[in-house]
């Protein structure tokens, strides 16, 4: 990776700390199974997440043998190259997502995986750390279509997912980033009283690769509090840094709550609708 300049993480909006992802509704949960990952691959390694992200802080020992995952398997699930990934990231301490979700997740055929105690609460390293990790491994133990890889996630869990769909574009194709995104650029607060300086600094590389071949779904409710800070991410930071694929979804009358399933589904629509001749995804 070549070097930058380095800059501090800012994890902001104390908000997010307390949002809440739990499941509703009254559909019948799918099963999953607990998952561990083997190994630290050499993208989650700590040099190497310091030189993609370009934190000031070095990020701390990562016993992964002592974490744990659960992972979603449809039982509609083939080994013939078809099936892609969905890795979650939690505001909460259980990965788990609503049962509507599993349904709408195993129709686009999609395993789906999120690690435990990985919520907001945990250190966002850790949690860059650990969707890599899952990724990785994912792909070497079942037959995993490389174009159809997304990261997602709520709140803090959804600014989470950003910085990984850019930071790591490499890894992942598509992102949902749900009622929270960051971004690697000084933007404006609501009021345009302060500026808020980068959150992370990406790799030149990689960065090119996010703004050519990633789709960004960027989503917020009409009442949700992080809305404001939403679009001007999307309109000063996506747009003017020339990202190609970056899509807006608002949903009316709702606040910073879990999206119903629908609003998934449509998301997941956006995030196929990525030109599949984009070039490779290698930096």
């Amino acid at each position: 990776m070549k070097a930058q300049a380095f800059f501090i993480l800012l994890f902001v909006f104390f908000h997010d700390l307390k949002a809440g992802g739990e499941p509703s509704g009254n559909q019948t949960r799918l099963k999953t199974e607990p998952f561990q990952c083997s190994r630290l691959p050499e993208q989650a390694e700590a040099p190497e997440v310091k030189a993609r992200l370009h934190c000031l802080e070095n990020p701390g020992p990562l016993a992964l043998l002592s974490e744990s995952f659960e992972l979603l398997r449809p039982a509609e699930y083939t080994e013939d190259g078809s099936w892609g990934l969905f890795v979650w990231i939690s505001p909460n301490e259980s990965p788990r997502i609503p049962p509507s979700w599993e349904h709408v997740l195993a129709r686009h055929k999609l395993l789906c995986i999120g690690a435990n105690n990985a919520g907001n609460k945990r250190d966002i390293l850790d949690r860059i750390r650990l969707a890599v990790c899952a990724n990785i491994e994912m792909q070497e133990r079942f037959k995993i279509d490389p174009n159809r890889i997304y990261v997602a996630g709520f709140s803090g869990g959804g600014r989470v997912a950003s910085m990984l769909g850019i930071a790591y574009a490499d890894l992942f194709s598509g992102v949902i980033s749900i009622m929270g995104v960051n971004f690697y650029t000084d933007l404006p607060s609501a009021d345009g009283k302060k500026v808020f300086p980068p959150q992370f600094i990406p790799d030149r590389e990689v960065l090119e690769i996010a703004k050519r071949s990633t789709a960004f779904v960027l989503v917020t409710g009409e009442k949700d509090f992080n809305r404001a800070e939403t679009k001007i991410v999307l309109e000063l930071g996506f747009k003017k840094e020339r990202f190609t694929a970056c899509n807006f979804m608002e949903i009316p009358g709702t606040g910073h709550v879990m999206p119903e399933a629908q609003w998934l589904e449509q998301a997941l629509k956006l995030v196929e609708r990525r030109p599949r001749d984009s070039g490779s995804r290698r930096p």
